[in-house]
């Protein structure tokens, strides 16, 4: 009873992908580096997002092993401001046409080649996709070669969610110990499969690249924060704790990313006050070229520019995508980075900047993976108070500080996608037996 490339293929439906236009968090992160880690396995694997529409509709990559198929790309010529813009066409249309493409064009020929599908499912917005491709194997008589997961990394829509439907054609799963706790608070018990981050975000840290930021940035004491633009993400808090360290004269400068939300820094409770100076910044070249250019080839000199106009900002706002390799570099310049949500299902941000081995203030709920003052600062209270009480703590202990970041990297480590891809396999592998699916040893070709 073995998962393995010759005889599986595997199906992930999400709205994000591994466009800029399909960022929007970390679920773009997620199925993005799990298609991968699944395709650099030797798995056949076909990802199904809302894609750029000026971009290819089918692409391949790691030699043919990995195709994006961008979903919707009629509805968002008319909706430019990314994967969100425009959702509720997209998810009735994504509803409506993924279901026979996926039985048709991928599954049946699978099944017929002698092998078994995995349709893995992400967020709300696939779940009735999910159950109608059940129906649609059922009614083919392709049913049983088939497992289907969806997988809830938020709360965020199930209000939307017909339960008894999505429990009856898919195994539920979930990111942490606390999405399960509250799941099973609706009668719901879902397995867990974590998050993970790719292996590249283990490489070292480019030093002179940490080096022209930290100038740039001229600050005695940097903190970064990325996160959604939503107050359960606590940017309240930070801002706040940020204020306090102006008021004792100590030199701050918070640099900030949040979501493409059109609602703006407002929701946040971001103040735009005397206090405290917000700066807004732009890239004012092609986002996208830079971006894959950042990613390629570690040039960040374009961001570098932007940045380097902050003036006398205490917190830098910046409005554009942020490549990983750039994000790494932020992290390990940062002297804190803020993952203090009030209301975290798993914590990626943390993750990622632990592997960069920086000192991360995380909250106390979907963080699995960290442990207080080990490998990381969990935080009780959410409270600027709390925020500034431990970063004072480290620059009085520096030793600790450098301790929980050697830690950090450490932890970081054991969370790779391969290593989440191996626990994932696993239970796949359990669920086909409980299913009662004959998984074959190899594929015969005639």
């Amino acid at each position: 009873m073995r998962i393995v490339p010759e005889n599986t293929v595997f199906v992930v439906l999400c709205f994000e992908g591994p466009d800029v236009y399909s960022m929007a968090g970390g679920l773009s992160s997620r199925t993005t580096h799990l298609t991968n880690a699944l395709a650099e396995m030797g798995f056949q694997v076909h990802h199904i997002f809302i894609g750029d529409p000026q971009m290819e509709g089918e692409e391949a990559h790691q030699g043919g092993r990995l195709i994006l198929h961008r979903w919707c790309q009629w509805i968002s010529e008319h909706y430019p401001g990314g994967v969100y813009d425009g959702e509720e066409g997209k998810l009735s249309d994504f509803t409506e046409s993924v279901p026979s493409f996926v039985v048709k064009e991928i599954a049946a020929p699978a099944i017929s080649d002698g092998k078994s599908v995995v349709i893995l499912g992400e967020e709300w917005h696939t779940a009735e996709a999910m159950y109608c491709i059940s129906d649609l194997l059922y009614y083919s008589g392709l049913r049983e070669k088939a497992l289907m997961f969806w997988n809830a990394n938020n709360t965020y829509g199930f209000e939307r969610i017909d339960w008894q439907r999505l429990s009856y054609t898919t195994t539920i799963t979930t990111v942490s110990k606390y999405m399960k706790q509250i799941m099973l608070e609706m009668g719901i018990n879902p397995l867990v499969i974590p998050n993970g981050i790719p292996k590249a975000i283990l490489s070292e840290v480019r030093e002179k690249d940490v080096s022209t930021l930290r100038e740039i940035l001229g600050s005695n004491l940097i903190l970064s924060k990325v996160a959604r633009l939503h107050p359960d993400k606590g940017w309240k808090s930070a801002i706040l704790a940020v204020e306090n360290l102006k008021r004792s004269g100590v030199k701050a400068i918070l640099v900030a990313r949040g979501g493409g939300e059109a609602y703006g820094m407002k929701i946040a409770g971001l103040p735009r006050s005397p206090n405290i100076i917000v700066e807004d910044i732009q890239l004012h070249k092609d986002s996208q070229r830079c971006y894959y250019n950042a990613m390629l080839e570690n040039d960040f000199a374009p961001y570098f520019e932007a940045i380097n106009k902050h003036g006398s900002a205490d917190v830098l706002n910046l409005l554009f995508p942020i490549p990983y390799p750039l994000l790494q570099v932020i992290y390990k310049a940062s002297n804190v980075v803020l993952a203090n949500s009030i209301h975290e299902p798993f914590g990626l941000v943390g993750l990622e900047a632990m592997a960069a081995g920086a000192v991360v203030f995380c909250g106390c709920s979907g963080e699995d993976y960290a442990t207080h003052m080990y490998n990381a600062v969990v935080l009780d209270t959410y409270t600027a108070d709390e925020i500034n009480f431990y970063i004072d703590y480290l620059y009085s202990n520096p030793d600790t500080s450098k301790s929980i970041g050697n830690a950090a990297r450490l932890t970081a480590e054991q969370w790779t996608w391969q290593e989440v891809v191996r626990r994932l396999l696993c239970k796949l592998e359990y669920q086909a037996k409980a299913q009662g699916i004959d998984l074959p040893s190899r594929v015969e070709h005639g």
